[in-house]
């Protein structure tokens, strides 16, 4: 890392899965870094390597070789019990499916991270209520995953990720499988957490998030691509 104002550092990171006997070279000499406050897009066509960046950034995955250092911890060399805490305390991760909990109502999905952690449930309730109601999803606290439409499980996704005030967001496809009126809410989303001065990193397609990038990074058959910025 060149500075303490580096959040995420990757050095010649590759991912290779081994599918019926075949290597698959998912992820090629990915070095980069991404500075604390900065909103980071990254674009590629699908199967480039986008998603499986984010997991190896969040620690849900870690690199074949090379290392990924976020805040300072190398997540390659870390166990899963200190990278569940690590996650829980210092990334807040929006996936494409959203990956909400289909036995919890909406306001357990939300409270889930605070409870990891054993805030006060006081606390807890306040936070939950707190981030229904700026989402606009506080008439919907008690329904399941399965009673929401794709935009309100988006919403609910970003809820949790908020939950516990993560420095850093992982974003992928946030606005791929929504309608216009819901994709303008989630960019408004986007917007606060920039404006909060949150580290960002999205994977998108979207030229209205690219809008809000302070740096580029382009991925082209599990490649970053020359000139990024």
């Amino acid at each position: 890392m060149k500075s303490n104002n580096v959040a995420v550092s990757a050095a010649e990171v590759y991912k290779t899965y081994l599918i019926d006997g075949s290597k698959l070279e998912v992820l090629k000499d990915i070095t980069f870094e991404v500075e604390n406050a900065e909103f980071t897009v990254l674009s590629g066509a699908s199967g480039s390597g986008k998603t499986t960046l984010l997991n190896i950034i969040s620690g849900i995955d870690k690199p074949s070789s090379g290392k990924i250092i976020v805040f300072g911890n190398e997540l390659n060399k870390q166990n899963e019990n200190f990278l569940a805490s690590f996650r829980c305390k210092n990334i807040g991760y929006v996936f494409q499916s959203y990956n909400l909990i289909s036995t919890l109502t909406v306001a357990e999905n939300v409270a889930f991270p605070m409870e990891w952690l054993e805030r006060q449930s006081g606390q807890i309730r306040n936070r939950v209520e707190e981030l229904l109601q700026l989402l606009g999803l506080q008439n919907r606290a008690e329904h399941f995953p399965y009673q929401l439409s794709g935009g309100e499980q988006q919403r609910v996704a970003f809820a949790r990720a908020l939950a516990n005030d993560p420095p850093l967001f992982l974003v992928d496809e946030p606005t791929g499988n929504l309608d216009a009126k819901t994709s303008r809410s989630v960019i408004q989303i986007l917007q606060r957490l920039k404006g909060e001065k949150k580290t960002v990193v999205v994977a998108t397609h979207d030229e209205r998030i690219f809008q809000l990038a302070d740096r580029k990074l382009h991925l082209e058959d599990g490649r970053l691509a020359k000139g990024d910025e």
